[in-house]
């Protein structure tokens, strides 16, 4: 049984890396206004690296020989973040913001489901609600957003499917890099974690693209990079002193920052990124999706528990 202490610290790194995923979304789609996918992705990865080695390299030296030879399972976590970052910006490049971290939430929901499928835990009433109500949820969302953006249904359906794949790699993912998180220090593996998709998209970067990047672009290509440095450093340490599932949950609310400050820019009718439209009927399918988000990824407690 984990101590209140560690508890409480498991839940501040969960909820910091809540809220920078709740303003990612909005700034990913920003700079993809001259950027496309595969530059922004390998910004963040190389940019999260570097600082991260130097950081290392100052403090823990010793921190850096992992990279000479990464633990398998390391590799193949870096594989799939790497995947997740392609999938979800791609996803948003496609859609909104908005509609992206509605349909991401079934990474923490395929997460909770991989205890059921991969460790035999059993299922509780109250999860196979949840599960109900997330694709009851996804499916009202889904179908209202089509009647809204009935002139671009394809690109729609597209971003939808990146999405999906994305969230799918996310899961996988965070399997790995829980296992990872026993035996290895958290920072050390981040180190793996973003290395190695930045060299694996070196090879596709237009660099050319950079020369005509502008000042301000500069600036959000170092804000998401930093972004990714502090939030998967954040949730490494939330692996380390906290369970999966409770993870699950803090991040499964980062879609209300998202939404609430696109409402906001969308009142405001800022020119800058493109604007929301949702009604109702897609709110409350998202209020669905979250809240059967949140209610799959608890566990029962067990007896010995308080």
């Amino acid at each position: 049984m984990k101590s209140n202490s560690s508890i409480r610290k498991g839940v501040i790194f969960a909820s910091f890396t809540a809220l920078l995923w709740g303003f990612l979304a909005i700034v990913l789609k920003v700079s993809l206004t001259n950027l496309s996918p595969i530059e922004v992705t390998w910004s963040r990865f190389i940019i999260a690296f570097v600082i991260l080695s130097i950081y290392l390299a100052v403090r823990r030296p010793a921190s850096l020989k992992i990279l000479a030879r990464p633990p398998l399972i390391s590799v193949l976590a870096a594989l799939c973040l790497g995947f997740n970052y392609l999938g979800f910006i791609s996803g948003i490049n496609l859609t909104t913001p908005g509609i992206a971290q509605i349909f991401i939430q079934t990474g923490p929901v395929l997460l909770a489901l991989s205890g059921f499928v991969f460790f035999n835990e059993k299922a509780s009433v109250r999860q196979i609600i949840g599960l109900f109500l997330v694709f009851a949820g996804l499916a009202v969302f889904y179908r209202d957003q089509i009647l809204v953006l009935a002139d671009n249904v394809t690109r729609y359906q597209k971003g939808v499917i990146w999405i999906i794949f994305g969230a799918v790699m996310w899961a996988t993912y965070a399997v790995f890099q829980k296992k990872l998180v026993k035996t290895h220090h958290p920072l050390e593996l981040n180190l793996v974690l973003f290395g190695l998709p930045a060299i694996g998209y070196f090879p596709f970067v237009d660099f050319q693209e950079f020369g005509l990047a502008t000042g301000l672009e500069w600036g959000l290509l170092l804000f998401l990079g930093c972004n990714t440095l502090f939030a998967y450093g954040s949730l490494a340490y939330a692996f380390k002193y906290l369970e999966a599932n409770k993870i699950s949950v803090i991040i499964t609310f980062n879609p209300i920052i998202t939404i609430s400050v696109m409402s906001i820019l969308t009142i405001l009718e800022v020119e800058w990124i493109v604007h929301e439209k949702f009604t109702l009927v897609s709110l409350a399918g998202a209020l669905l999706v979250i809240s059967g988000a949140v209610l799959t990824v608890l566990r029962k407690k067990k007896n010995n528990q308080k």
